[in-house]
C-alpha cells in the first residue's frame, strides 16, 4: 500500500506535458512504470492521479453500483466521464490532457502533491488560494478525526 507525500512546484510545457517528480516517482517504485489514470477531482478545480492498482481498487468499488438508480449512476458517470490512462514518456514526463487541464485551469506552474494513495496536480496559484482560506482547523480536525481509531493497536 502506498502512501506518499510532498509538495512539488512544477512546469507545464506548451505541449501540456510536465516532469513528474523525482521524489514522487522514488515513493512509488514499480508503480510508476506500469501507468495511471488521470481524472478530475470531486470537490475541487484540480486533478487526481492513480496509480493502476488504486484506479482498479476504485473502479471495483464503483462496479457493484446499481446504474438504474439515478443518484449512483450519475456518481459513476462523473467519476468516470474523465478518466484517462496516462503513462510517463522516456524522459519521466506526464501527458495532461486538454479537457483535463482545462477543468482544472493550469497554467504553466502547477503543484503537484503525494496525497496518501494518490498524486493531486493544481494549478499553483489556485492550490496557494485554497491553502491560505481561514478555516477553523480545530473544528475540521474534531469533525472528522474523532471518527478515526487512533488506538496503538492499529497498523
Amino acid at each position: 500500500m502506498i502512501s506518499l507525500i510532498g509538495e512539488y512546484d512544477c512546469k507545464v510545457d506548451s505541449k501540456g506535458r510536465f516532469m513528474f517528480p523525482a521524489g514522487l516517482r522514488k515513493q512509488l517504485g514499480e508503480a510508476f512504470d506500469k501507468g495511471f489514470v488521470l481524472n478530475r477531482n470531486l470537490h475541487r478545480k484540480c486533478l487526481v492521479l492513480y496509480t493502476l492498482d488504486e484506479w482498479n481498487k476504485l473502479n471495483k468499488k464503483l462496479k457493484g453500483l446499481n446504474r438504474l438508480i439515478a443518484k449512483e449512476d450519475m456518481l459513476v458517470r462523473r467519476i468516470l466521464g474523465g478518466a484517462t490512462p496516462v503513462e510517463a514518456d522516456s524522459a519521466g514526463r506526464l501527458l495532461i490532457p486538454r479537457s483535463l487541464g482545462d477543468y482544472a485551469a493550469l497554467a504553466s506552474d502547477v503543484k503537484v502533491l503525494g496525497s496518501n494513495n494518490v498524486v493531486e496536480i493544481w494549478d499553483k496559484a489556485a492550490y496557494e488560494a485554497i491553502m491560505s482560506e481561514e478555516i477553523d482547523m480545530e473544528s475540521l480536525a474534531e469533525d472528522v478525526l474523532s471518527k478515526l481509531n487512533f488506538s496503538e493497536d492499529d497498523e
